[in-house]
């Protein structure tokens, strides 16, 4: 084995915390290394977050140039996907060499290879460029991050399905796409796929769509959908595979109606993800993972080996990039002596379908299965004088108030700009505001922040009732 070369700090993945880490602790002084086996920055600048968001962006536009009478303009949009992804490609380049700039500029080294442990706080890194290095920190973090999960079915993994990885990179223009799974992840590339073009079959195990979301959300986004042209099937089972994706597939599948086939020319796996824990002899250092092969972390994402922290996807944090950044403050304080977790943090999310669905906090379904006693308060989009102006009056907006004081329990917004929106209730969900302070506040016309005026104007508050 090579000569160990030691370290104060080794991280081990440079993705969204991983590269904070990695950059907060080589500033302060701490020799640090940081292993990086491909993706400069992680997944969300090379090949999901950013490129996903860059990609529905194109078909947008492509949107916009098919109904562009609506607006009084007339055009004959051609899709060109080459130039889809060339846009794309220019934009992940530049993401790239921003970070490498940073990791450059902290005095960090950046090592280009594969990591396995090979004892405790100590990993030998397979070098991309060829052989072998051996390291090891004093303090070991690792962001291992996660991939899409291709599902145990006869005949899935010879067809060679895309992922979103591969799906963010076609030049081509696929004829009709079979996307496996109605999460988030399917439901943003199958519209955006349509919108350029292709025919789109999305398969859903489960009995709707966004199965985490309230029927009447899910139900609204499959009937956005089904205007767009993009065929769902709910409550169904992938039985088998055959063919080869960009070429031929055949999906046999089992619904209520009984045993029955699909055919396209891709197909996309989008049925969630798995962490990247194994074979990397996270064993052999100590490390233990729980059943579903995530590390095992307690609230300030501490391990079960001593001196060494797992955050982001690993971790079984939720896989969204915003948390795995609070993943690395809750890291970074707690090293400076701070008392920070990640009990009770208050977790927006957003799908970057047309409409947006965002949320936070708890929706119907949650507080229904908690007990939780709330009053709704709920307006159509189309009630929203900014949502008018644009033209974009799909979905609706809701807001559940607890049912014995002012204070605001979640909210979720399916509408155009609802990430927005949702940035405002959260900003006053975290100062403990009750939903009053946004019912009777002052807000630019025409915004859709605006909207929630509205959407509250006929809630009796609670304090006021108490008064009288």
């Amino acid at each position: 084995m090579a000569e160990v070369e030691r370290y104060e700090v080794v991280v081990v993945g440079s993705g969204e915390s991983g590269k904070w880490l990695t950059w907060t602790l080589a500033q302060a002084g701490h020799r640090t290394a940081v292993v990086e086996r491909k993706y400069i920055g992680g997944s969300c600048p090379n090949i999901a977050c950013l490129p996903s968001k860059n990609v529905i962006r194109s078909a947008k536009a492509h949107w916009f140039a098919r109904h562009g009478a609506e607006y009084g303009i007339q055009a004959n949009p051609v899709t060109d996907m080459a130039g889809v992804l060339k846009r794309k490609r220019h934009m992940v380049e530049h993401n790239i060499q921003v970070h490498l700039d940073l990791f450059k500029a902290s005095g960090a080294e950046l090592i280009f290879g594969e990591a396995q442990f090979v004892a405790d706080r100590t990993v030998a890194v397979r070098l991309n460029q060829g052989g072998t290095r051996v390291i090891s920190g004093e303090r070991v973090f690792l962001d291992l991050g996660s991939r899409a999960a291709v599902p145990d079915v006869p005949g899935l993994t010879a067809a060679k399905p895309m992922t979103h990885v591969e799906a963010l990179d076609l030049d081509r223009l696929p004829r009709q796409v079979i996307v496996l799974g109605g999460g988030y992840v399917g439901l943003e590339l199958a519209q955006a796929l349509r919108r350029f073009g292709s025919a789109v079959t999305i398969i859903e195990r489960g009995r709707q769509v966004a199965a985490a979301e309230d029927p009447d959300v899910a139900r609204a986004v499959q009937d956005n959908f089904a205007s767009e042209g993009i065929e769902v099937l709910l409550d169904t089972r992938v039985k088998a595979v055959q063919g080869v994706s960009g070429q031929s597939v055949r999906v046999t599948f089992e619904d209520s109606g009984g045993q029955r086939t699909v055919e396209g020319s891709d197909l996309l796996a989008a049925a969630g993800r798995t962490p990247n824990t194994q074979g990397i002899g996270l064993d052999v250092a100590g490390i233990e993972l729980d059943a579903r092969g995530y590390v095992k972390v307690n609230e300030r994402l501490e391990t079960s080996a001593t001196a060494v922290w797992a955050m982001g996807d690993c971790a079984g944090s939720p896989m969204f990039t915003h948390v795995a950044y609070d993943d690395f403050r809750v890291v970074r304080d707690n090293l400076n002596g701070g008392t920070r977790t990640t009990r009770d943090r208050l977790i927006p999310f957003c799908v970057f379908t047309d409409p947006e669905l965002a949320r936070v906090g708890l929706n119907e379904t949650e507080a229904q299965q908690r007990g939780i006693a709330y009053r709704l308060a709920k307006m159509p989009m189309a009630a929203v004088l900014r949502a008018i102006a644009l033209g974009e009056t799909r979905g609706f907006l809701k807001m559940l108030i607890e049912a014995r004081s002012d204070r605001i329990l979640g909210f979720t917004a399916l509408g155009v700009e609802a990430s927005e929106m949702m940035a405002v209730v959260q900003t006053a969900m975290l100062g403990g505001i009750p939903y009053t302070a946004l019912r009777d506040a002052i807000f630019t016309h025409p915004t859709t922040a605006e909207g929630l005026v509205y959407l509250l104007a006929n809630v009796q508050a609670q304090t006021m009732q108490q008064a009288a």
